[in-house]
């Protein structure tokens, strides 16, 4: 494996991190993650602005262009001849005495590299289960940032119980999950918590609305509760990794049918049909 660390491309044994680097200590960086499609990245750009959007909400200057970034980005998915598969992008804070404050010349760290592909064609066709649990984060979750525990201990208990993903739920609200974004369907019309700082804006998210528009489905950016989810017709979550995935029930309680709806089906459907168009205009 190729690794970008800073402006240089090395063999992953030759990476290293200092212990008073921040993004080890303190969790004090932000990341991205992007998805490879026949080794052309997708919604590079988007990445890129949310990953300097991040960074500049925890005052972390990052001392590369964009144009410089992505221009790198391409130099670590040639090196390692990618083809299809995720690539991990990181910024920590740099290196410094380890106190909670810090000197504003600290050098940030830039770290970039390959991610193994992730199967998830079989998922997407049946659908998934989910549990729920409580949405005790942080406030700033519009922040991609490297502060990541309470999602990963949601996650693992998840995992624990054979489901693919936590809902969590804040004040009764359905907010997103531990990796995604929640949608739900109800009499035809979809809807998906709002941007705000309770949800990170996944891209995927994004692209999704752009495709409800475009396609004519009725959407709304609109909270709903968790008994509204329960009693949704269909249900489905989205990220860059697992593009668009049916739940197919929550918490032992099938949704609907308990199989993945009409138009979640449309839905994937047509972002993979964006997918090849986009990464193929671009190859």
């Amino acid at each position: 494996m190729k690794v970008l660390i800073d402006e240089k491309i090395v063999n992953r044994h030759e990476v290293r991190v200092d212990i008073e680097d921040r993004g080890y200590q303190f969790g004090d960086g932000v990341y991205e993650v992007i998805n490879v499609y026949d080794g052309v990245p997708f919604t590079l750009r988007e990445h890129i602005a949310r990953l300097y959007r991040s960074a500049t909400e925890i005052g972390l200057l990052i001392n590369v262009e964009p144009e410089k970034l992505m221009h790198d980005i391409l130099r670590v998915i040639q090196a390692n001849d990618m083809k299809n598969g995720g690539l991990y992008l990181q910024f920590s804070r740099g290196v410094a005495p380890r106190t909670h404050q810090y000197q504003t010349d600290i050098k940030p760290l830039l770290v970039a590299y390959p991610l193994p592909y992730k199967e998830m064609t079989h998922a997407q066709a049946i659908g998934v289960p989910a549990i729920t649990k409580e949405d005790l984060r942080w406030l700033r979750c519009d922040i991609k940032s490297l502060n990541l525990l309470y999602n990963v201990m949601m996650k693992q208990k998840a995992f624990e119980v054979g489901a693919f993903e936590a809902i969590l739920i804040r004040d009764d609200v359905v907010t997103e999950g531990t990796s995604s974004n929640v949608f739900m369907v109800k009499n035809k019309i979809i809807y998906t918590h709002p941007v705000n700082n309770l949800i990170l804006n996944g891209i995927t998210r994004t692209k999704l609305l752009q495709l409800f528009q475009e396609n004519g489905w009725d959407y709304k950016e609109q909270t709903f509760t968790k008994q509204e989810l329960f009693d949704a017709d269909e249900v489905f979550v989205t990220s860059t990794t697992s593009e668009v995935v049916p739940v197919i029930s929550i918490d032992g309680v099938a949704v609907n049918t308990g199989k993945p709806g009409s138009l979640t089906k449309e839905i994937q459907l047509a972002f993979s049909e964006m997918v090849k168009k986009e990464t193929t205009q671009k190859a």
